[in-house]
């Protein structure tokens, strides 16, 4: 059986789905692992990364979600993110050319790999494990656990 090809327009629409998909996947992941993650989180960098999830013990992780080969080729600022974690994950669909991670300038030995969809996620490469600054850290604390409650406050409030 023959596919007709994906327009440009076609990709586009599903660029979204698939983002939502591998988001709900690694976040889902990250609860199984133990840690509370939140998503759209900004750091003090100015930066925002898709997901920041921390353990009980107040380690770090976060993944950059990249839905598609061209979103990750025009994502020149995720190597901004490393000072802000102890793990750095991109987490991508079962279908990404993963083959590009493995790429000197994508730091595979530092950078682990997460496969996901919309019902789990798999660690497929372990990131490289390296400690924050303590001061940057307790801000990124901070920072999470304001936006968190601020979201719950919103949530109460938008039917009022």
């Amino acid at each position: 059986m023959a596919y007709p090809e994906k327009s440009a327009e076609d990709s586009q629409q599903a660029r979204p789905n698939i983002t939502e998909a591998v988001t709900k996947g690694a976040v889902r992941l990250m609860v199984e692992l133990g840690f509370s993650p939140i998503t759209e989180i900004p750091l003090t960098n100015g930066r925002r990364v898709d997901i920041l999830a921390l353990d009980r013990k107040g380690k770090s992780i976060i993944v950059e979600v990249k839905s598609s080969l061209a979103d990750y080729q025009c994502d020149n600022k995720w190597q901004e993110y490393l000072a802000y974690c102890e793990e750095f994950y991109f987490a991508v669909g079962a279908d990404f050319p993963r083959h590009v991670l493995d790429a000197p300038d994508a730091l595979p030995e530092t950078v682990g790999i997460i496969i996901a969809d919309t019902y789990g996620g798999e660690i497929i490469r372990p990131a490289t494990k390296r400690p924050v600054n303590a001061a940057r850290k307790k801000t990124l604390i901070l920072k999470m656990a304001r936006a968190g409650a601020q979201r719950l406050s919103n949530q109460l409030l938008a039917g009022v």
